[in-house]
């Protein structure tokens, strides 16, 4: 009896701290998701679209490589073309994902486009209903319904009240980019919820990064600029690396972490945090303006990622292996 409490008591607590490093994975990943479109919309100026991602991603593999090379020489097990296989089909939806995501920022302001982008929770919660049945029990709860439903009234608020919506920034091709760069997203997110748990965070980022350059690369040759590093300059390619690090690199870890701790829905819902630091620094940073309506659409926002985050989330039973 007292060894069957012993255990229970044991799971609990594991349970609790794997609660706690999949909150606080997720609101890191908040924090650095609030700037990519900030990155990406400085970037425009001198890379396309393709040659962007194509050098973010690369210096994001680059940046994993050492820790990956060092958990290899620890002992850990090889990778082989079932992984690679495993990641491929998530990293399709994401170099779309990837390259949708820069010219939609042709059409829009980055603050505005990141309220755009938390639409992807609505996809990502039937993906993963569709996909997940460990997560149907979160999709029920009614905070996360009211949380959802209550963040993409105030993420369309925030692009219905936008200044101008009637003028080139919003025209339906911009619109059409935006909505495909979020489904893909969704998609991804759902999609690379499996190898994260097998392969764990690092490993599989690493596969991430890697097949996503390779894919990017003759996309890059055929309708980019390969080179542009050479005539962007020493500040800019440097402002690209940094995103890189810690947009790609870090984030998406940190992001895969709190996949396997508190599931891809409730992950994907608690970044309806990030419009509200991304509008403030697109402010602060290229002036893009606010009206009172909008930032009613933020609070409203914000309400509903605070009813999102309060769905308990089930246990997660598959292992994958630690950062």
């Amino acid at each position: 009896m007292n060894q069957t409490n012993s255990t229970a008591g044991f799971v609990h607590r594991r349970h609790r701290t794997s609660l706690s490093e999949g909150y606080a994975a997720v609101f890191a990943t908040v924090l650095i998701w609030s700037t990519p479109s900030l990155f990406m919309y400085y970037l425009n100026r001198y890379y396309d679209p393709w040659a962007q991602n194509f050098y973010r991603y690369l210096v994001a593999c680059l940046a994993i490589a050492p820790l990956l090379i060092y958990r290899a020489g620890r002992g850990a097990p090889p990778l082989d073309w079932r992984a690679v296989t495993m990641c491929l089909v998530p990293c399709l939806p994401n170099v779309v994902h990837q390259v949708t995501q820069v010219v939609a920022l042709f059409y829009m302001g980055p603050g505005v486009y990141t309220i755009f982008a938390r639409a992807s929770v609505i996809f990502t919660a039937l993906l993963a209903l569709a996909f997940f049945p460990e997560e149907r029990r979160v999709i029920r709860q009614w905070q996360f319904q009211v949380g959802t439903l209550l963040g993409l009234i105030g993420a369309f608020g925030v692009i219905w009240f936008q200044p101008g919506r009637e003028t080139e920034h919003m025209k339906l091709p911009g619109l059409f980019i935006a909505f495909t760069a979020t489904f893909c997203w969704a998609l991804y997110g759902v999609l690379i919820k499996r190898p994260s748990m097998q392969l764990g965070p690092t490993r599989s980022f690493g596969l991430v990064s890697l097949i996503t350059s390779i894919l990017l690369l003759p996309l890059t040759f055929a309708f980019g600029k390969i080179t542009a590093p050479l005539h962007a300059g020493a500040q800019v390619n440097l402002v690209l690396i940094v995103s890189a690090v810690t947009c790609i690199t870090l984030a998406h870890v940190l992001y895969y972490i709190a996949i396997r701790e508190i599931g891809v829905a409730l992950a994907q819902t608690l970044q309806l945090l990030c419009p509200a630091l991304a509008l403030g620094l697109s402010a602060w940073i290229y002036g893009e303006r606010l009206t009172q309506a909008q930032l009613w659409s933020a609070a409203i926002l914000l309400l509903g990622a605070f009813l999102a985050m309060r769905v308990k989330p089930v246990a997660t039973t598959e292992t994958a292996e630690n950062i």
